[in-house]
């Protein structure tokens, strides 16, 4: 089973009922429910559509930031959906592992965070004529997960580095 539009709306409506002062940064991906714009897709660049991120911290209670490789910047671990996601809960926690080496078997999410994202983010992700990509923007659904004693096992084709 594939991530719907529905499960898009109904994390959502969950993250602004928790958050409802995002409400205007989450304009763009709410103007694109709206309008019944499919957001699942990583083609999809009329405006733009759905990635998961990965917010870990360790059991000292450091974050894990890993350096990527095509924009060149230390983000959070995460990327875009696949058909074999059965949500995006899971879809964050099969990014975390593919990038980082950090297996899903030991996140685990905080207390009322394994339903509600964390954070939503919008931000713009550069043209990219090598991959015949034109700007468009992602909304990050971020979740949060505790993980005691991780090692990091980095996917070389998409990253250059971690820290915590």
């Amino acid at each position: 089973m594939s991530i719907t539009t529905d499960e898009i709306r109904a994390s959502v409506a969950r993250y602004l009922k928790r958050y409802p002062g995002e409400a205007g940064h989450l304009r763009p991906l709410t103007d694109a429910l709206a309008s019944g714009k499919e957001l699942t897709s990583r083609k999809q660049f009329d405006g733009g559509h759905v990635t998961c991120g990965a917010v870990v911290i360790d059991d000292t209670g450091k974050l894990l930031l890993i350096q990527h490789k095509t924009l060149g910047k230390w983000l959070l671990p995460g990327g875009h959906l696949e058909p074999q996601d059965v949500g995006l809960l899971h879809a964050s926690l099969r990014e975390l592992e593919e990038e980082t080496g950090i297996s899903w078997h030991g996140a685990v999410s905080p207390p009322g965070q394994d339903h509600t994202p964390v954070d939503i983010d919008i931000h713009t992700i550069p043209a990219s004529p090598s991959k015949g990509e034109p700007e468009h923007w992602h909304a990050d659904f971020r979740w949060a997960f505790r993980v005691k004693e991780p090692k990091v096992v980095l996917q070389v084709e998409e990253v250059d580095g971690y820290a915590w």
